[in-house]
């Protein structure tokens, strides 16, 4: 166990150094592009929720009407997102499996059509440009992509570094009880409606600051891009594809996803549109089929399987 373990750190130090040092060797505008989107969906899938727009339009209100900086919009849009998620936590809850995801993607979309007539506070259907400032980093604004890179790339740590933490806690032991049968969850004494509220509480404030960046980089805000419902699909696929319920899941899907989807887009977009969506309809149709738990539950299932042939040759080995 020492030994995997050992291996485990040496493997994350170095995906970790590579990632710091990707930028220096990537030059290339659109491959960098590429990789920023991997890390935000990643992100999002991590924390997956439907906030993201409370944090964008706060962060931008914030920016525009009184000159604060993203940076401190950021925090103030994921506290705004947490708040309201107590409410429509409260009515979602109800619901359980797909019904629940179904409800919180409508609930996305009826947001984004009420913030269609702020138009005095919210800019309505025609949105708002972020003024561009050139290098400005205590406005998030940057010349390279390089530094939106390190942004997003700091992001990602944060929502996995909060994500190992709950998965090793007592919270993450409920979740996963609540996971495989709630009632059974409940019947032990496990306070469901609480558990979840908490966790939606932390995902929404985690995928306000993923809003935020999103505006900050593409330096442009409207609700549908900010209740974007390509995005709320994206983030559960990638949280499918990847496998749902594991640290790595969901950057391990959106890599895959995100990447085929680019290069498809980059190579046959011009001459045949949509390929990237079929792709992504047999990739998640292999994935249901096939494997259920998604590319974390094959990679698990093969590492348990070295692990049961390890200790017969332990056990020799002590005789």
């Amino acid at each position: 166990m020492a030994e995997t373990n050992k291996w485990t750190w040496l493997a994350l130090a170095v995906l970790v150094a590579a990632l710091l040092m990707l930028p220096q060797v990537v030059k290339n505008a659109f491959a960098l592009d590429i990789f920023i989107r991997i890390l935000l969906f990643s992100f999002i899938g991590v924390a997956w929720n439907l906030m993201g727009g409370y944090g964008a339009y706060t962060s931008t209100i914030m920016q525009i009407d009184f000159n604060i900086s993203p940076w401190i919009g950021m925090i103030a849009g994921g506290v705004v997102a947490m708040l309201a998620s107590l409410p429509i936590g409260w009515l979602c809850f109800r619901l359980r499996g797909p019904y629940f995801t179904i409800a919180t993607i409508a609930t996305a979309q009826a947001l984004m059509l009420i913030f269609l007539k702020f138009r005095d506070l919210a800019w309505g259907a025609e949105g708002t440009t972020i003024p561009n400032l050139g290098s400005s980093p205590l406005m998030m604004q940057f010349e390279t992509k390089a530094s939106y890179y390190y942004v997003v790339l700091g992001l990602l740590a944060i929502g996995l570094a909060i994500t190992y933490r709950i998965e090793k806690s007592w919270m993450g032991y409920y979740l996963v009880a609540i996971g495989e049968d709630e009632d059974a969850a409940e019947a032990i004494g496990v306070n469901a409606p609480r558990i979840k509220r908490d966790i939606y509480m932390i995902s929404a404030f985690l995928t306000a600051l993923a809003g935020t960046f999103y505006v900050q980089y593409i330096y442009f805000i409207d609700p549908a891009t900010a209740f974007n419902f390509n995005i709320s699909i994206e983030a559960a696929l990638v949280s499918i594809v990847g496998g749902i319920g594991t640290l790595w899941g969901p950057v391990i899907g959106t890599v895959l996803l995100e990447t085929t989807s680019a290069l498809l887009q980059s190579w046959l977009g011009s001459t045949t549109g949509g390929i990237q969506l079929t792709v992504y309809a047999l990739i998640l149709m292999a994935i249901i089929l096939w494997r259920p738990t998604g590319l974390m539950g094959m990679v698990n299932e093969v590492l348990q399987r070295r692990a049961q042939q390890r200790k017969p040759t332990q056990a020799r080995t002590v005789l």
